[in-house]
């Protein structure tokens, strides 16, 4: 039983995940840092800790003091909510070795599906984008399998999300400067400079299918978002049901994300990411292992 959930985050999504555990009769800690002192979900929760200065490396991205917070106030579990670390492995794994619970998926999940690469690598049976993802990052590789998957195409840090490290490339002339670039802002958003070539879909749409999974080995689809009205890569509008997918479509999709989430064991709320493209086949391009900002 959890009786007391320490929220790792802040904002709009602590306050709602207060209003669920207030609904449960759970009790709720929330943290802060100095520029949080007055937030509201400090003032919603039914305790709060203070846990550092405004900047979010001293306050929110700290694992430590956050689990210091849990232990210190008696909780039984942490929700990471989305952003900060609700994606970082190794505090999930901190979490689990303090013996508090982490409610999301497992260390080994997050791991596995963090890096593009790698997620395209390990899962079986489920359509990809033509591409390369080997661990040879030579230039000359690099430029030999551009050739081999024609142009376009998308250049894309393996570690990436929201469009950093992410070029697209129409011309052999443009690769050099575009891996050069990529990899220098993967390096400084994620600390990774691998990247992933992948064939370039013309007019595609960029349909996404909410998944569960529970401790039993169960994992469920909950229906798709049409996320493909986008700038900088960053979506705008999202809709649901979306217009270009029937019953037959849907189900495939469905049942594609939930044969992700099988391979992985995948615990907790997932979103698996699919390109489709005018002649309505779609491809894996990757998996958010946390709860999605769109819910």
């Amino acid at each position: 039983m959890i009786r007391k959930v320490l929220i790792a985050n802040r904002g709009e999504i602590a306050c709602r995940i207060i209003k669920t555990c207030r609904e449960m009769g759970i009790a709720t800690v929330a943290v802060y840092s100095d520029a949080d002192a007055r937030a509201l979900h400090v003032k919603l929760a039914d305790e709060a800790v203070h846990i550092g200065a405004s900047p979010a490396a001293e306050s929110y991205l700290n694992g430590a003091k956050i689990i210091a917070a849990a232990q210190r106030t008696g909780a039984d579990a942490i929700h990471p909510g989305y952003g900060f670390l609700s994606e970082n492995a190794a505090f999930a794994q901190a979490v689990i070795g303090a013996g508090l619970i982490w409610i999301g998926p497992s260390p080994a999940a997050i791991e596995a599906m963090g890096d593009k690469r790698r997620a395209k690598l390990l899962l079986k049976g489920v359509p990809l984008v033509p591409g390369y993802s080997g661990e040879d990052q030579s230039d000359e590789t690099l430029i030999a399998a551009a050739g081999e998957i024609g142009y376009p195409l998308m250049v894309k840090a393996a570690a990436g999300g929201g469009g950093k490290g992410m070029r697209r490339v129409n011309a052999v002339d443009e690769l050099s400067d575009a891996l050069a670039a990529a990899q220098r802002e993967a390096l400084a958003a994620f600390g990774d400079n691998t990247l992933i070539l992948e064939k370039y879909i013309e007019r595609a749409r960029h349909i996404e299918i909410q998944i569960f999974g529970d401790t039993h080995g169960s994992v469920i689809a909950l229906g798709e978002r049409e996320c493909s009205i986008q700038r900088r890569h960053q979506k705008i509008i999202e809709e649901t049901p979306s217009t270009a997918l029937d019953d037959d479509l849907r189900q495939r999709m469905c049942d594609t994300a939930i044969s992700v989430g099988q391979q992985i064991g995948y615990v907790n709320a997932g979103t698996v990411e699919f390109i489709l493209d005018e002649a309505k086949n779609f491809y894996f391009m990757e998996m958010n292992t946390r709860l999605q900002v769109e819910h």
